[in-house]
This record gives structure tokens, C-alpha cells and sequence, in this order.
């Protein structure tokens, strides 16, 4: 365990474009919002006090909402009362920045001891907040620019001059910035310029609590799936970056050369239209459709993590074919659940999922190639056993309290820093 003695008290996350109070896997709304909500429950109970800082995106919106014993969410109102897409809302972030800072000047001074910015967008707001408040900044990407516009999917717009501009402002002026992984944190180094001593490696982590092996004839009993289905699951915000075409494609590959498993094949997609997507966001239904494949194919709305982990137990395998993944807590939470994982070699997935132990890497989006690993596993019982027992094993590792652990390190190292600094 880390060393977490501290003398932090309060600390201010900002989370400009998402808020961690809504349901991930729609809209903006995913891994990065259950990172923050997760993380800032188990810091305050650490005994540091956490506000987390957002987009009001509603009238009838509290401006605080408490999250959990010791964690406030308040809502700045900045632009239209509408959820606007991420890249509409830089010029929102002079009202953002304006509402931050307009929350501390109200309090006693010192009130805040660290500022905790999470995406390039609160980075901003973290930069002058920084300065402001004479407090350091730890910041965490999520995903860059330069990495999606490496490997853009087919038909995606690359991220903006704007973004990558912003990223290295930030990059500059974080005190400490935490990479999800060994390969994040390289990627900053190479691609931003980030200094080598200012990162720090934190893995994301999964509720173990939660996200349990169970049983899955259950599972299938309550969600309507038939004991001997081959479920394919797809979890995730449906937009090209994703890539769940990829999977529907596979499907209509496996059936093209297995027709006799029609009968058995479902093909699982639990999660909302985001980003791109949202410009047609019926073109996975239309896709199925094409290929001929309605039938098998179950569009599944975004849904409670009760639900979702049922949808995790029933599943044959969870399929994440993305074409960029910061860390990928899809992943993790499938093995925590005893499932087997089917991945792309991108990013940090290769650190969330054990190739030939707890799942199986592939590399490229090709379907043929996909519909090769996926038969492979879903049609070898004893491969899959041996995957799910891996998978539990592997995902014990990523624990929230390990990450909570680690992070509050880092905060303890920025104030540290921070502090020779202002004395130099």
C-alpha cells in the first residue's frame, strides 16, 4: 500500500464536460465519470474533503449536490442549460473558469489545497485555478489528441489543432500528471514533451464489490437470453472510436461460416449513442440490417451497474475492438465478473487484459481477423474456463483503494513540489 499520510484537506476536481453524477455509457459520460465518482468517495473517506466542479446542464439542477459523505458536486453554469458535445465547449470555458473561481473566492482563503483536473478541458480551468489559488495541479488526460488521430477509425474526423494546443499548455503547467499506464505515461513523454518527473503511473481501478463472478444461467434467466446462447457483449458509448461495427461484422462473419449457430449467437450492445455517433446514431441498426443479422443483434440502452453486471455474468465473452483506449475499465470490470475478454492491442488495453491468460489481444479491426479469435475462444469450453479463471485472478489486482492509494501519493509529492517551488 501506498503511503497515504497527508496533510491535504479539501481539494477541488474538475470534471468540466461530464459530470460524475450521470449515467456512464451515453453522451460524454463513461469510463472517466465512474473514475472520478469512485476515486473522490474513497478519498474523502480518507478524510480529505472533495468538490467536484462541472457543467450545470439543466434548470432544475441543484448547484450542490453531495455525491457521498464528504464529496460535493456543484454545477457552474456556463453556456445553454443542454449538453453540449465536447467540442463546442471551449468557448465555454472563460463561464466555467469564471464560476470556479467565483466558488473560492467565497470561502476563506487556502480553502482548497489541490486542484485534481480530469480531460484537456478541465486542464485549462485547472491552469488558472492553479495560479490563482497558489495550489498545485495534478491533472489526468483520459485520451489525447495526438493518440486518436494515430489511429482514427474509418470515416472519423481527427481532434482539432485546438485540442492538442490546449493538451500541451496543460501538459506544461501540471504539477504532476498521471498516466493510467506504462504506455500512457510514454505517449505523454514522447508526443507532449511531458518532463519524466512529473508523471506518474496510476491504474484506474474496478469495484470488487460490485463486479463479482455469478451465475449464468441466472443471469440469462433475468435478462431474457436463452442457457445456451454465445453472447457476444459489447458495453460502451456507440460512436466510431469504439468501434462496435466491428463486432456486428464479426457476427456476420462467424454466421456466414457457422450458419447452424444463428439459432444460438446473440450479439449484446449495451450503451448510447456519444461523439461522432450522435450523427447517426442509427447506423449500427442500419448496419445489422445490411448484413442481415437483426435478428441476433440486441440493442441494449445505457443501464445500472446492477444490471450491467449481469449483462458481464451472462456474457460468452466482452468484446472491446476500439481503436484507442486510455485504459479501457470495460475490460476490467467483464474479468472481474469471470468473463473472458476479446480486445484490440491499443493502448492500455494490453495492460487491462493478460493476452493468452485472462483474454486474448487482436490486432487490427479486421473482421475475418476478429471472427477468427472470437470463434476460437467461444468454441473451446476449456480455453474459456481456463480465460475466466484468469480473468477473475487478473482483475483482483485493480482495485479502487490501490488507485485511491496511489493517487493521494501523488497529491501528497505535487504539494510537496509545489511548495519548494514557491520557496525557490
Amino acid at each position: 500500500m501506498a503511503n497515504t499520510s497527508t496533510d491535504l484537506h479539501r481539494i477541488a476536481i474538475l470534471s468540466v464536460h461530464t459530470s460524475p453524477l450521470h449515467q456512464p455509457g451515453t453522451g460524454d459520460s463513461g469510463g472517466m465519470n465512474v473514475y472520478i465518482a469512485e476515486t473522490a468517495k474513497r478519498i474523502a473517506a480518507r478524510g480529505i474533503e472533495v468538490e467536484i466542479f462541472t457543467r450545470a446542464t439543466s434548470l432544475v439542477e441543484p448547484e450542490v449536490t453531495e455525491l457521498a459523505p464528504g464529496v460535493l458536486v456543484r454545477h457552474i453554469p456556463a453556456g445553454p442549460f443542454e449538453g453540449l458535445r465536447k467540442e463546442d465547449l471551449p468557448a465555454q470555458l472563460c463561464a466555467v473558469t469564471a464560476g470556479v473561481l467565483r466558488a473560492e473566492a467565497a470561502k476563506n482563503e487556502g480553502f482548497y489545497d489541490l486542484v485534481h483536473s480530469h480531460y484537456w478541458l478541465s486542464g485549462q480551468v485547472g491552469w488558472i485555478a492553479q495560479e490563482r489559488w497558489g495550489v498545485p495541479l495534478v491533472h489526468t488526460m483520459h485520451t489525447m489528441a495526438r493518440v486518436k488521430n494515430l489511429t482514427l477509425a474509418q470515416g472519423d474526423a481527427p481532434e482539432p489543432a485546438i485540442r492538442e494546443i490546449g493538451e500541451e499548455q496543460v501538459v506544461t503547467a501540471a504539477d504532476r500528471l498521471v498516466a493510467n499506464t506504462h504506455a500512457e505515461a510514454k505517449e505523454l513523454i514522447e508526443l507532449y514533451h511531458a518532463d519524466p518527473n512529473r508523471v506518474r503511473v496510476v491504474h484506474p481501478g474496478v469495484d470488487l464489490d460490485v463486479f463479482v463472478p455469478g451465475n449464468q444461467s441466472l443471469a440469462r434467466k433475468d435478462l431474457g437470453v436463452a442457457e445456451d446462447a454465445i453472447v457476444l457483449l459489447f458495453v460502451g458509448r456507440i460512436q466510431p472510436l469504439k468501434a462496435p461495427d466491428v463486432l456486428i461484422e464479426a457476427a456476420a462473419e462467424i454466421l456466414k461460416r457457422n450458419p447452424e449457430l444463428r439459432s444460438r449467437l446473440v450479439v449484446a450492445i449495451c450503451g448510447g449513442p456519444s461523439g461522432s455517433g450522435l450523427e447517426r446514431p442509427d447506423a449500427l441498426v442500419n448496419l445489422a440490417d445490411q448484413l442481415g443479422i437483426s435478428d441476433i443483434v440486441k440493442f441494449v440502452p445505457p443501464t445500472s451497474r446492477a444490471e450491467l453486471v449481469k449483462w458481464f455474468q451472462a456474457a460468452s465473452v466482452c468484446v472491446v475492438p476500439s481503436y484507442s483506449e486510455s485504459f479501457g475499465l470495460v475490460a476490467i470490470e467483464a474479468q472481474a465478473c469471470g468473463t473472458p475478454v476479446i480486445a484490440a492491442r491499443v493502448g492500455g488495453l494490453p495492460t487491462a487484459v493478460r493476452d493468452g491468460i485472462s483474454g486474448v489481444l487482436v490486432d487490427g479491426h479486421e473482421a475475418s481477423t476478429w471472427a477468427d479469435q472470437i470463434l476460437t475462444v467461444v468454441t473451446n469450453d476449456a480455453l474459456r474456463t481456463k480465460l475466466s479463471t484468469g480473468a477473475i485472478a487478473h482483475a483482483s489486482h485493480f482495485g479502487w483503494e490501490d488507485t485511491t492509494d496511489k493517487l493521494i501519493s501523488v497529491y501528497n509529492e505535487a504539494v510537496k513540489s509545489s511548495q519548494v517551488r514557491a520557496q525557490v
